[in-house]
């Protein structure tokens, strides 16, 4: 991994690449995992907050540090905070990698489109159906 790409675990819309690709973002190496000691909220937005004995589940990408930095930037996720985790892949392989947050401070609202939304996306990309529930209770 060059010095300009960063590893960024995603666990909402922008775990969907052709979002990204709409953005100008082409990520490489895309692989599903899981961080242990997170559990996913969603309000307005959703973010992944501490919790014991919790999995958050969501897709490892290399992206370029610009990409990240603009992505960010965006006015309805700029509040997001990036935060180091150990993400978990096929065949128990750790990786370090940032994953962008929501302080619980900030989480607001619901939003059941979003959600829903969330939920056809995990779904489609073959994540375990334990967590499916979780979004479909999350609202």
């Amino acid at each position: 991994m060059s010095t300009n790409e960063i590893m960024v675990f995603f666990y909402g819309l922008f775990m969907d690449e052709s979002i990204l690709a709409s953005k100008g973002i082409r990520p490489t190496d895309p692989t599903i995992g899981y961080v242990d000691g997170y559990g996913l909220r969603i309000g307005k937005r959703a973010t992944l907050l501490p919790e014991a004995n919790s999995r958050a589940y969501g897709v490892l990408m290399k992206i370029a540090l610009e990409d990240a930095a603009a992505l960010y930037s965006e006015q309805s996720v700029a509040d997001y905070v990036a935060e180091p985790v150990v993400v978990t892949l096929p065949r128990d392989i750790q990786v370090s990698a940032v994953c962008y947050n929501l302080p619980a401070t900030k989480l607001v609202g619901t939003n059941p489109e979003y959600a829903a939304t969330l939920l056809a996306l995990a779904s489609k990309l073959g994540l375990p159906d334990s967590y499916l529930s979780q979004i479909r209770n999350a609202v």
